[in-house]
C-alpha cells in the first residue's frame, strides 16, 4: 500500500493551457467541482497545509489548474470551478474547454475527487465532470462539503438521494 508524505507537497505550477501542463507523466488526482465548492480548502485538509492552494469566499478564485506535487511522480491538481463564478462567459467557455482538455486527453490524471455543495449536489455540470471522468474510466470520488450549513435530518436525506441517483454508476 502506498503512503503519501504530504509533508513534502509542493506548489509546482500553474496552467491556462495545455501548452503549460507539466511532463504527462506519473499520477495526478484532480479535485475538480462548481464554483466555491471547497476544492482548495479540501487541499488543504487533506494535506494538513491551511495556506496550500489559496483560498477564497468569491467564487471563481481560482482560474488555472494548479498542480502541486508529492514527488516527482505523484501530483494533486486543483482545477478550476465550474457554474456560478461572476466572470465574462469567454472566461468561462475557456474553462469549460481546459477542464475537458485535461481530463479527455491526460494520460496521468488517475482519478477525480469531485467536490459538491451538499445544499447543491448533482447540477448539469456536475453531471458533465461525472460523465467526461466515466468516459475516461477514472475513479471518481464525491467528497460533499458545507454540510455544516445543514441540519443533520437534511444532510442525511440529500445523501441518501445522491447515494440513488448514483447507484446505476
Amino acid at each position: 500500500m502506498n503512503t503519501f508524505n504530504y509533508n513534502r507537497i509542493e506548489f509546482l505550477k500553474s496552467a491556462n493551457d495545455k501548452k503549460q501542463l507539466p511532463p504527462d507523466i506519473g499520477a495526478e488526482v484532480a479535485f475538480g467541482g462548481r464554483s466555491n465548492a471547497g476544492k482548495s480548502s479540501a487541499l488543504n485538509a487533506i494535506t494538513g497545509f491551511k495556506r496550500l492552494a489559496r483560498t477564497s469566499k468569491t467564487p471563481g478564485r481560482t482560474q488555472l489548474i494548479n498542480f502541486f506535487q508529492l514527488d516527482p511522480q505523484r501530483r494533486l491538481v486543483d482545477l478550476p470551478g465550474y457554474g456560478y463564478a461572476k466572470v465574462p462567459d469567454a472566461i468561462k467557455f475557456h474553462w469549460e474547454k481546459i477542464l475537458s482538455e485535461y481530463i479527455m486527453q491526460r494520460q496521468s490524471l488517475k482519478g477525480i475527487v469531485l467536490l459538491m455543495d451538499i445544499r447543491h449536489p448533482l447540477k448539469p455540470l456536475d453531471w458533465q465532470m461525472i460523465e467526461w471522468g466515466l468516459s475516461q474510466q477514472l475513479p471518481l470520488h464525491i467528497l460533499l462539503t458545507k454540510a455544516d450549513k445543514l441540519k443533520r435530518g437534511a444532510s442525511v436525506n440529500t445523501f441518501l438521494k445522491l447515494k440513488k441517483e448514483l447507484s446505476g454508476y
